[in-house]
């Protein structure tokens, strides 16, 4: 994991490094909306299935024109007969599309997850297990950012998230991958 880690700050460091500082505009976003997790394998009997549930996400980062990097902290929780949780840290990369005032923008991006599993039901031995279990994720999304006051844009996107494949006691082999709406603002400084 830590080989994981080392890469990912590398990435993230010649993203944001990667241009002259003076051609750079520093900005902060925070995004929030709706999400929808597929269904989950479990070790022993039936997929877990989810409602929807919430996501969050702050970032900071660079934007030289048509290419932004930034780094992102995410939180997003589904429940099922209990609860399912991911923390997430990404390293993004967009590309902004300028159209009559507003740019649309695709994006993509690399990170780390942990995926928190609250009082799941076992079908193994009937009882109730919480789990953490840490991977490899990434995502990609498309959305517009409309201009609202100087330096303020408010951002709407859509989100594909997914970890890598994992093991643990409770769902044996797999990942978790959830769709997702968000509405936020990104602020220029």
């Amino acid at each position: 994991m830590k080989k994981h880690l080392t890469l990912l700050t590398a990435f993230l460091a010649s993203g944001l490094l990667s241009a002259p500082a003076f051609a750079a505009t520093h900005y902060i976003s925070a995004l929030g909306g709706i999400s929808w997790m597929n269904n989950i394998d479990r070790a022993y009997g039936p997929k877990m299935t989810t409602d929807s549930g919430g996501t969050v996400v702050g970032a900071v980062g660079c934007d030289y024109g048509s290419y932004r990097f930034e780094a992102e902290a995410g939180y997003q929780t589904n429940n099922v007969d209990s609860s399912v949780s991911i923390l997430s840290l990404m390293a993004n990369g967009y590309y902004d599309m300028k159209v009559d005032g507003v740019t649309p923008y695709l994006m993509a991006g690399v990170g780390v997850a942990q995926a928190h599993f609250d009082n799941v039901y076992s079908y193994y031995d009937a009882s109730r297990i919480s789990d953490n279990e840490t991977a490899l994720a990434f995502q990609a999304g498309a959305g517009v950012a409309i201009p609202i006051a100087k330096q303020v844009m408010l951002d709407a996107r859509y989100r594909y998230f997914s970890t890598s494949d994992f093991s643990s006691y409770l769902t044996g082999n797999t990942h978790i991958s959830s769709n997702s709406a968000l509405l936020g603002l990104r602020v220029n400084f």
